[in-house]
């Protein structure tokens, strides 16, 4: 998976994210990843649902990895992030 077929998902109306995963599909990407973290994550998985059931009925999700990221916040304190990666394929014609 490149990143030129990655969509990060973030605090926009999952309609922002639905018309991007659009777009890259309709750019020619046979797969497009959405990626979130933290509280972001339920948007991601509302935007891959959009698309698989509403959008493109043929959209079928490929592949969810889960993990945490370690960062290090503004006060110097060392904490966990979830994130998630949504991978959606099209359908072979």
């Amino acid at each position: 998976m490149t990143e030129e077929y990655t969509v990060f998902v973030g605090t926009k109306p999952p309609m922002s994210y639905v018309m991007a995963v659009l777009t890259q599909f309709q750019s020619g990407a046979p797969e497009v990843c959405l990626k979130a973290r933290g509280k972001s994550i339920t948007r991601a998985v509302d935007v891959a649902e959009i698309v698989k059931n509403r959008v493109m009925p043929g959209v079928k999700d490929t592949k969810i990895e889960i993990s945490t990221e370690h960062l290090t916040a503004e006060d110097g304190r060392n904490i966990n992030v979830s994130t998630i990666a949504i991978t959606l394929a099209k359908p072979e014609a």
